[in-house]
């Protein structure tokens, strides 16, 4: 049996193995879970540098599953909450914004900006003021890259929407969140 230093912590412990048995709020079997892999690196791992600023600085295949019944569309958003220094982060950095997304794609071919995204799916604007993927190039220290992928109840109609914009119009309307969190730390492999 596990021993726990706080309630918090038991609190915790009870949830993780409630949403591992089934027992979750919405009834939804665990197993058929919204969730977001890529080929390319494990959660929590870290990213190759192809997919970066020191490689050909193309974005990494993803693919997805079990998008929810309802699904109108699909978002995605991958920023760094480290930015500029892991040790003391002063902003979110937005690499890719993407949106009405179809809810029939299963993913994201690598290089998608210039492979081809899926039908109807929009570039939205990220940090670089660019509406395409820019990869990991951390100024100092290993930092963490969150590919959020959003199922959402309806179509959004925007134009070249930045985070913020996008957040603002996926309120209310986010059926489901996967998320790859990937790392990257200059001179990485």
């Amino acid at each position: 049996m596990a021993s726990f230093k706080s309630r918090s912590a038991q609190l915790a412990y009870v949830l993780v193995l409630l949403s591992g048995t089934g027992a979750s709020m919405g009834g939804a079997d665990p197993a058929m879970a919204f969730k977001l892999t890529s080929p390319a690196f494990k959660s929590g791992a870290p990213i190759p540098s192809l997919y970066t600023c020191e490689g050909k600085d193309i974005s990494p295949p993803l693919v997805w599953d079990s998008a929810p019944a309802g699904t109108k569309s699909l978002a995605l958003i991958v920023d760094d909450p480290d930015a500029p220094d892991p040790k003391a982060p002063k902003r979110v950095w937005v690499h890719w914004v993407l949106y009405n997304i179809p809810p029939d794609a299963k993913g994201l071919a690598e290089n998608a900006d210039k492979i081809g995204l899926p039908a109807g799916a929009v570039r939205g604007v990220a940090d670089s003021r660019k509406a395409a993927y820019g990869g990991p190039c951390p100024p100092i220290g290993r930092h963490r890259y969150f590919h959020k992928l959003y199922a959402l109840d309806t179509t959004l109609d925007l134009a070249q929407a930045n985070k913020g914009e996008l957040e603002a119009a996926m309120k209310g309307h986010v059926l489901a969140q996967a998320e790859l969190m990937g790392t990257y730390q200059k001179g990485d492999r």
